[in-house]
């Protein structure tokens, strides 16, 4: 199966229930102020967000839809050009590239979101791509995170730096960096507890590990990657809010996008923050990490070739 097949895939559910759903309001082939209106509506409940919703709209009043041909299709392709202008700046494929000096990367996120396993499958597409990766199991508030990380591990064929359970999440990040350093490994993922941004002992723990990479490079954490959950819908803005203050975000993977009937969060997220989008979760496998590409996420969310 292609990347555009995966992708397609992924997003069956989402892309299916969104064109049924614009099917219902488009009834006829002229799109008059009504139909804009319910067309508006339709995309702010598809989580696409009230801003993106709006331009959607004025796009397609000002376009000329061809009456010979079906509307619904025409408004899927505006919606996809839309897509693409919107997120093809977001694109970041440096990230998996091989790096020629040490990289740490701290990971976060809710709990829920599928961070652990998203660090696995980032592992295994960096080191497909000739990087050294080094783990660092700083979730140390649960054993089963620590247990589940190695488990990752194990099965992408990468080191980890661990600890037991209740020691110092900075201590096992900073132990992990200069495990690496001193065996020549140039990739550092450090997972962080799952922890909920208006928790403010743990974002100040979050904060901690962050200042202890410094200790290792002043530059460092060379990257911040949230991850979200597409299933939680319009909760992910605040997230992104509430962590941004903490540590500047430098990319985004979104989880679970093959598990909503909505689908249309990334499109609010991209509109309101323009963050880099690293990859996108469509699946449970190792192999269901998919890079972010704006034409083929374009694609398969209108589900036009």
């Amino acid at each position: 199966m292609g990347i555009f097949d995966k992708f397609k895939s992924g997003f069956k559910k989402s892309a299916s229930a969104f064109t049924n759903g614009l099917r219902d309001i488009v009834v006829k082939k002229e799109i008059d102020d009504k139909t804009l209106d319910k067309i508006e509506e339709y995309l702010i409940h598809s989580d696409v967000g009230i801003v993106a919703a709006s331009e959607i709209k004025e796009i397609i009043s000002d376009s000329k839809i061809d009456p010979k041909k079906d509307t619904t299709e025409e408004i899927n392709a505006i919606l996809q050009r839309y897509i693409i202008f919107l997120m093809k700046p977001l694109e970041n494929n440096n990230f998996f590239k091989k790096k020629e000096k040490i990289n740490i990367t701290l990971v976060s996120g809710v709990n829920g979101v599928g961070k652990t396993t998203t660090i696995g499958k980032i592992s295994k597409i960096l080191k497909s791509n000739g990087n050294r990766v080094m783990l660092a199991a700083s979730d140390t508030f649960r054993a089963a995170a620590i247990e589940q990380l190695e488990s990752w591990a194990n099965k992408v064929d990468v080191k980890i730096t661990k600890s037991s359970q209740g020691v110092d999440p900075a201590s096992v990040a900073y132990k992990a960096i200069e495990d690496a350093m001193t065996n020549n490994f140039n990739q550092v993922l450090i997972d962080t507890a799952g922890r909920l941004q208006n928790k403010k002992n743990l974002m100040e723990e979050y904060k901690k590990i962050a200042n202890v990479t410094k200790k290792a490079d002043p530059e460092a954490p060379h990257d911040v990657i949230l991850v979200l959950d597409a299933t939680s819908g319009q909760n992910v803005i605040n997230q992104v809010e509430e962590f941004n203050k903490i540590i500047s975000i430098t990319g985004l993977v979104m989880t679970k996008l093959d598990g909503t009937a909505k689908g249309g969060i990334l499109l609010a997220v991209a509109k309101k923050y323009s963050l880099p989008i690293i990859a996108l979760g469509l699946g449970e496998k190792e192999d269901d990490l998919q890079i972010f590409d704006a034409e083929k996420f374009a694609k398969a969310f209108t589900q036009i070739n």
